[in-house]
C-alpha cells in the first residue's frame, strides 16, 4: 500500500494541503487584479485627483459661485420684457430721482426722450444690427405719429413716460403736472400692453412736488449720468465725443430719437461700447442687475462721478 501511495500519487492530506494552496492563490490573484482596475480607473478620471466617494458626489460651484449665477439669471429674467424687478420697486419706493446704477458690472444705458419720431425706426433698426438695448421716453402726443413704434421700442427694451406735451413741470401748477404724467402712463400702457414704472421729466426740471406725483405713480423717476448735448445742437462729432467719453459702467446716456446727427452717431457709438466690452441694456435691466446703493441714490447726480450731468438741458 505504501508502494501504491508512492506510484500512484499523494496521500489524502497532501491532495487537500494543495488545493488550499490553489484556492490562496486564486484568491490572491483576484484581489490584484481588482485593485490594478481601480487604479486604471482613478487615472484615468483624473490623474490621482479625489474620487465621487471622496468628495460626495460630482464637483459643484462653490456656494458663493452658485449665488451669483442664480441672482444674476434671476435679476435678467425679471427685468426682461420691461418688467418691474424688486430692486426697482424698493427705488420707487425711496421716491428719489436716479441718475445712474452701480458701477461694478459692465452694462450701460442708452435713452432717447422725445419720440416716437420720424427717426425712430431707423434707431430701432440699428439696435437690432447690433445687438442693443435701449429706453425709450415717449412723448404722449406722439405715440400715435408712428403707430406700433412703442411696442416695438418696449420690445428692445423699455419705455417710460415723459409727460403729455412737454412741458416744464415745475412752471405747471401741481395738477396739472399730475395730469400730464398719469395721461401719458396710460398712453403708453395701452399702446404697448405692458406697465409702464419709469417716468422722466422734460427738461430735467423737477422738484420734490414732481418727485412726489411720479412715486405716488408708481413710477422711478430715471435722470442721466452723461447728456449728449443732442438737444443742445450739438453735431456727430460731438455727439460721439459726449456719449464715447461718458461710457462707463452703471452710467445712464441721455440722447434723442428726433435727431438725424444723433442716429449717425450711433455706429461709432457702438464701435466703443465693444471695444470697451460694455453691453448696452435698458434701464430696468442695468438698475435691477446693479442696483445703486442708498448712499448713491441720496447723493443724486454727485453719486455718479466726475462726468455726471446735473443740469437741466436735456429735453
Amino acid at each position: 500500500m505504501a508502494r501504491a501511495r508512492a506510484r500512484g500519487g499523494l496521500s489524502a492530506a497532501q491532495r487537500r494541503a494543495r488545493a488550499r494552496r490553489r484556492r490562496a492563490a486564486a484568491v490572491a490573484l483576484a484581489v490584484a487584479l481588482a485593485g490594478l482596475v481601480a487604479l486604471v480607473a482613478v487615472l484615468v478620471g483624473g490623474g490621482g485627483s479625489r474620487t465621487r466617494a471622496d468628495t460626495g458626489g460630482p464637483r459643484t460651484a462653490s456656494p458663493a459661485t452658485a449665488a451669483r449665477r442664480a441672482r444674476r439669471s434671476a435679476t435678467a429674467r425679471s427685468a426682461s420684457a420691461n418688467g418691474e424687478s424688486p430692486a426697482i420697486r424698493r427705488l420707487i419706493a425711496l421716491g428719489k430721482p436716479i441718475y445712474c446704477a452701480a458701477p461694478r458690472g459692465n452694462e450701460v444705458a442708452l435713452t432717447f426722450d422725445d419720440g416716437p419720431g420720424p427717426y425712430t425706426e431707423l434707431v430701432l433698426r440699428k439696435l437690432r444690427v447690433h445687438r442693443a438695448h435701449a429706453t425709450f421716453f415717449a412723448v404722449g402726443r406722439n405715440i400715435g405719429l408712428v403707430p406700433g413704434a412703442t411696442r416695438q421700442e418696449a420690445a428692445i427694451g423699455a419705455v417710460g413716460d415723459h409727460t403729455f406735451t412737454h412741458p416744464l413741470l415745475t412752471a405747471l401748477a401741481p395738477g396739472e403736472a399730475e395730469a400730464e404724467i398719469a395721461r401719458t402712463q396710460r398712453a403708453l400702457e395701452a399702446s404697448t400692453g405692458k406697465p409702464v414704472f419709469m417716468f422722466r421729466p422734460p427738461y430735467g426740471g423737477r422738484d420734490a412736488a414732481i418727485d412726489g406725483i411720479a412715486r405716488a405713480h408708481g413710477l422711478l423717476e430715471i435722470m442721466w449720468t452723461v447728456d449728449s448735448a443732442d438737444s443742445l445742437g450739438a453735431n456727430y462729432a460731438q455727439i460721439e465725443s459726449n456719449v464715447i467719453g461718458g461710457l462707463k459702467p452703471g452710467a445712464i446716456i441721455l440722447m434723442h430719437e428726433n435727431h438725424g446727427q444723433t442716429v449717425r452717431a450711433l455706429l461709432n457709438i457702438f464701435v466703443a461700447l465693444e471695444r470697451k466690452h460694455l453691453r448696452a441694456v435698458s434701464v430696468p435691466q442695468l438698475l435691477t442687475q446693479d442696483t445703486p446703493s442708498l448712499a448713491q441714490v441720496s447723493a443724486g447726480g454727485l453719486g455718479c462721478g466726475a462726468r455726471t450731468s446735473t443740469s437741466s438741458t436735456g429735453s
